[in-house]
């Protein structure tokens, strides 16, 4: 895979792409987990899935079974990530925009895809639907073990690009986005399941305000380009209904030196290799009423 970050732009995998007969006219189909999955996506417009995606995914332990969704799936490479690597899962694939939520449709449906396509399925809908609304949709109360979400972290005022579809993919639409994804997350999930998310470091107080009295056993990754570098990203996870204590731990950093080249622990998780579990293992346990 060829990586391109900086402290500016977005972290971006762009693995091999494929103007082939098994790529649809205006789509790439990019590889992932060095062949493990493909991801179609359109060429010219719209959020291009990289390396956000596949720390995310990570962030789901390698003992992990059950139900997962993807909230925001775009394409659906996080949450394909996960059903690579972790067979016991079933995952649902979360995406408001038609043009992103065919994508993710025909990524399952491909051929490359057929080992995952019958543990992966795709819900057009906006995550912050509430209530019967929601559940009508397809995302009932309590029925998923594990939530995973990559919101569009930019603020609304930094949407410059005239690209619509990645405008949606990037900058919020609604000042307390945070809280509104990460209720409907406490909604979905059973007690005691985790929620993870990726975004930029200037968002961590709106996420801590969004987990607060939901979710406990916060632990917080800060993502760094370089060794001397600041974070441009953080990873969060959260356990529903537990007590215990926030975890700042240490960070991830993804290039080795001056070079472009991934550190072995970056390039270990861009590619399925290991995963990036929880250090509070301790169940989470309810709250008082």
């Amino acid at each position: 895979m060829n990586v391109k970050n900086d402290a500016e732009r977005p972290l971006e995998v762009t693995a091999v792409s494929a103007a082939s007969p098994e790529a649809p006219p205006g789509y790439s189909l990019d590889a992932f987990h060095n062949g493990g999955f493909y991801v179609l996506q359109p060429e010219a417009e719209g959020h291009r899935a990289g390396l956000d995606a596949m720390l995310l995914a990570a962030t789901v332990s390698a003992d992990a079974t059950g139900a997962l969704a993807d909230l925001g799936a775009g394409a659906g490479a996080a949450g394909l990530a996960v059903a690579n690597r972790l067979e016991g899962m079933q995952i649902v694939l979360v995406e408001r925009a038609p043009r992103m939520a065919q994508c993710a449709r025909m990524t399952i449906e491909h051929p490359l895809n057929a080992s995952l396509a019958t543990r992966v399925r795709v819900i057009e809908a906006d995550v912050t639907l509430r209530g019967e609304a929601r559940c009508a949709a397809g995302l009932a109360d309590r029925a998923f073990d594990h939530v995973i979400m990559n919101p569009p972290f930019n603020s609304a005022r930094d949407r410059t690009t005239p690209d619509e579809l990645k405008a949606q993919a990037h900058a919020m639409d609604s000042a307390d986005l945070f809280e509104q994804w990460l209720r409907t997350a406490n909604a979905i999930l059973k007690q005691g399941g985790q929620v993870s998310l990726i975004a930029r470091p200037e968002s961590l107080a709106d996420i801590l305000a969004g987990l607060e009295r939901r979710f406990g056993g916060i632990e917080i990754t800060p993502v760094c380009p370089r060794t001397g570098d600041d974070a441009i990203r953080i990873l969060v996870t959260a356990v529903k209904g537990s007590r215990a204590r926030l975890l700042l731990r240490d960070r991830i950093v993804i290039h080795e030196g001056a070079g472009r080249d991934f550190s072995p622990l970056a390039n270990d998780l861009a590619n399925g290799g290991r995963d990036w579990p929880r250090r509070t293992r301790r169940s989470a346990q309810k709250r008082t009423k």
